[in-house]
């Protein structure tokens, strides 16, 4: 049976490493809060006290880390992965970091002689609950093919982007496209209503034309129209402000490094800082809606 270690079992990677385990892998765990510990044993898990404790006799270490310092603490830090990892170990790091910092722990891992891949997902809470979540991979073709069967279980769709650091590529053009598209289409509601559209007139007329987007089809920012959205639920977070804002300006320190022209990215971005700096962190994303009309 397949041994991994899965570090940082927080609200996307406990769920992950759920599902690793129904896929009848054998996890052991580690993380700063035991109690996220405790719910991987209760599911059939191991706990493990130690980042060396869950990596010294794994096949496959997985990582789900709040940024780069901490990914490259994680690996490079005395008594981390690489230390203490043995020889062939695959690792896959899918936290959603900074491009440069993915690449240096990639490198380092290649110099120790070892296979690694980013693996940013996209998806939220719901899709590592579900298994549902799309994985953005970079690294070398023989690292991503010794990744996809560990993956598979954790996704419904894998996408091997390129080199290392590709993955967190992807992952932060994407999301820069899903904020400013969101916005714009909170503003079209927005606009409709105080020319006396209905919400749902609109979404069914722009749905149907060239406005037409995930932001309006999957996720639309206004109660109704699209029964599963947070719009329905009081914009609880699917994918919290402060989470997009992360990401945000993940995106804008990649496009100054890189010297892309980015003026909507850094619009959006002071956007979603606005929010944040209210207090409204905690709100989905889309709740843009209720800053534009007010009422948050």
């Amino acid at each position: 049976m397949t041994s991994i270690a899965f570090i940082g079992l927080g609200n996307m990677g406990l769920p992950m490493a759920f599902n690793l385990l129904k896929a009848n892998f054998d996890v052991f765990g580690t993380d700063l809060n035991p109690d996220f510990v405790a719910k991987l044993m209760e599911a059939g898990g191991h706990g493990c006290p130690s980042i060396k404790d869950a990596v010294v006799k794994a096949d496959v270490v997985v990582t789900m880390l709040p940024s780069g310092t901490i990914v490259k603490n994680v690996y490079l830090g005395e008594g981390g992965v690489f230390e203490h990892a043995k020889a062939g170990t695959l690792f896959i790091d899918s936290s959603t970091i900074d491009v440069a910092s993915a690449r240096e722990v990639a490198a380092a891992a290649a110099e120790r002689g070892f296979d690694m891949v980013d693996a940013p997902v996209s998806g939220g809470v719901t899709g590592a609950a579900a298994g549902t979540l799309a994985f953005m991979v970079g690294g070398t073709v023989t690292a991503f093919d010794r990744a996809a069967p560990i993956l598979d279980p954790m996704g419904a769709k894998i996408v091997h982007a390129g080199q290392a650091g590709n993955g967190q590529a992807a992952k932060i053009c994407n999301n820069m496209l899903l904020a400013i598209s969101m916005i714009g289409t909170c503003e079209a509601f927005n606009l409709g209503r105080k020319l006396g559209l209905e919400d749902q007139i609109l979404f069914d007329i722009t749905s149907a034309a060239s406005g037409q987007s995930w932001s309006l089809t999957s996720y639309c920012p206004v109660p109704g129209p699209v029964p599963t959205s947070p719009a329905n639920n009081d914009y609880k977070a699917g994918f919290a402000t402060a989470l997009m804002l992360k990401d945000l300006r993940l995106a804008m320190e990649a496009s100054e490094t890189s010297g892309a022209n980015t003026p909507l990215g850094e619009h959006a971005k002071d956007i979603y800082t606005t929010m944040n700096d209210q207090g409204h962190g905690g709100v989905d994303f889309s709740g843009i809606m209720k800053m534009l009309d007010g009422s948050l």
